[in-house]
C-alpha cells in the first residue's frame, strides 16, 4: 500500500494542483454584444397604461372628492335640452353665490364651490349651444369662452389671494352670465 505513507505525511502540497493565470489580450475582452430583440411593450406605453388605470380607478379608490378639479366632461351622457335649460339658472345662481365666500376671503372654499358649479354650468351651456341653429352658435361660443376663461382666471386669482383681481373677474363672470342667459 503505497498510499499509506502519503496520507501520514503532514505536507501534502505536492498533491494539490497548481493554477496559473493568463491574461487575455484586450481585443478578446471586447465581445460583440448580442442584439436584444425589441419588445412591443416599451416604457412609454407602460407608463401610459399605468396612468390610464390610475385615472380610471381613482373614483373607485378615493371617492368623488379626490382633487376638486375641473370636470372636463362636456355633455352629460343623457342630458336633454330641457334638462339643460332647467338646470342652467340654478347652476348660474350657484356660480354667483361664491360672492359671499369672496367677501369673507375663504379662498379654498370659494375655489371648491366655483369648480363644482362651473363644471355643471359648462355642461348645461354646451348642451344648449349644440341645440341652437348654426347662425347663433358663434356668438354663444364666444360668450362661453369668455365666461370660462374668466372662471379660470378667478380660480388662479383666488389661489394667489389677490382680492382685486378676484373682484374684477367675478364682475366679468356676472356680466357674461347675464348676456348668456338673455340669449338662451
Amino acid at each position: 500500500m503505497t498510499l499509506v505513507p502519503w496520507l501520514r505525511q503532514p505536507n501534502l502540497s505536492f498533491l494539490s494542483p497548481t493554477f496559473t493565470c493568463h491574461l487575455k489580450p484586450s481585443f478578446l475582452l471586447r465581445e460583440i454584444p448580442e442584439k436584444v430583440p425589441k419588445s412591443i411593450f416599451t416604457r412609454r406605453i407602460g407608463a401610459i397604461a399605468t396612468m390610464a388605470n390610475v385615472l380610471l380607478a381613482r373614483e373607485a379608490v378615493f371617492g368623488a372628492k379626490i382633487a376638486n378639479g375641473f370636470d372636463f366632461k362636456m355633455v352629460a351622457p343623457d342630458q336633454t335640452l330641457e334638462e339643460a335649460e332647467s338646470g342652467i339658472r340654478g347652476h348660474a345662481r350657484a356660480l354667483l353665490e361664491v360672492k359671499a365666500l369672496i367677501e369673507s376671503n375663504a379662498w379654498k372654499d370659494m375655489q371648491k364651490a366655483l369648480r363644482k358649479s362651473s363644471s355643471l354650468l359648462k355642461q348645461d351651456i354646451y348642451t344648449i349651444i349644440q341645440s341652437k341653429p348654426g347662425s347663433q352658435r358663434p356668438q354663444l361660443r364666444k360668450l362661453y369662452s369668455n365666461l370660462f376663461n374668466s372662471v379660470t382666471r378667478l380660480d388662479y386669482a383666488a389661489r394667489d389671494n389677490d382680492a382685486t383681481r378676484v373682484q374684477e373677474y367675478y364682475e366679468k363672470i356676472a356680466i357674461t352670465l347675464d348676456d348668456i342667459l338673455s340669449r338662451t
